[in-house]
């Protein structure tokens, strides 16, 4: 082999490195790119919940005097999405122009339950009666109650399959953009994240 010869094959050997390095490094690239994408891979969620509470009055603990009842009207929002910041390199796999994307489980990333969208039920309500009345601590304690069972009933409302239908569409419209042309992209769990909230309501 001549020294030409041999120079042309370490060169094109050095190419061939050089490319290859760069498939794999366009993996980094990807994990940026969706990263910058974060604050819009997030779905936006109202729930409406009635409360309701009764408060009894009794006698000598047995004999029930009265009953004074409670409905009110609220509203919960909640911000689903993913932690991109635990997107690694290696949850991402490319040949070519297909790309297959594990992203992260889906989490509840704000929870709010705002007093000015609580709305008292005037027709139904009775919060006071001869002896007994339902006072602003028994009307707050119906509130905890309903955003307790709220906070646990989040998995069971179609949240995780919205969000990640929406997750999807924006990725899939990026990862276009990047020049992929067969996408694919997965989560690692359909679970719902909400051990943040759950902690929270706790404290």
């Amino acid at each position: 082999m001549s020294a030409l010869t041999t120079l042309k094959f370490f060169i094109l050997l050095l190419c061939c490195i050089g490319l290859s390095a760069c498939s794999r490094d366009n993996r980094g690239i990807v994990v940026g790119k969706i990263q910058q994408a974060s604050k819009l891979a997030t779905t936006e969620f109202t729930i409406d919940k009635l409360v309701h509470g009764t408060k009894t009055k009794k006698i000598a603990w047995f004999f029930k005097l009265n009953e004074a009842n409670f409905l009110a009207y609220s509203q919960a929002k909640i911000k689903t999405g993913i932690n991109l910041k635990k997107l690694k390199r290696e949850d991402i796999f490319i040949e070519g122009t297909t790309i297959e994307v594990t992203l992260p489980t889906i989490e509840v990333l704000n929870f709010s339950y705002p007093p000015e969208k609580f709305r008292m039920d005037k027709r139904i309500s009775e919060p006071k009666k001869f002896l007994n009345s339902i006072s602003i601590d028994d009307q707050e304690k119906f509130f905890r109650e309903a955003e307790m069972d709220i906070r646990k009933s989040l998995k069971y409302m179609g949240i995780v399959e919205t969000t990640q239908d929406k997750t999807r569409a924006l990725l899939m419209g990026l990862l276009r953009n990047l020049g992929y042309e067969e996408i694919h992209i997965g989560f690692k769990s359909d679970d719902l994240i909400i051990e943040q909230i759950l902690t929270e309501q706790e404290n």
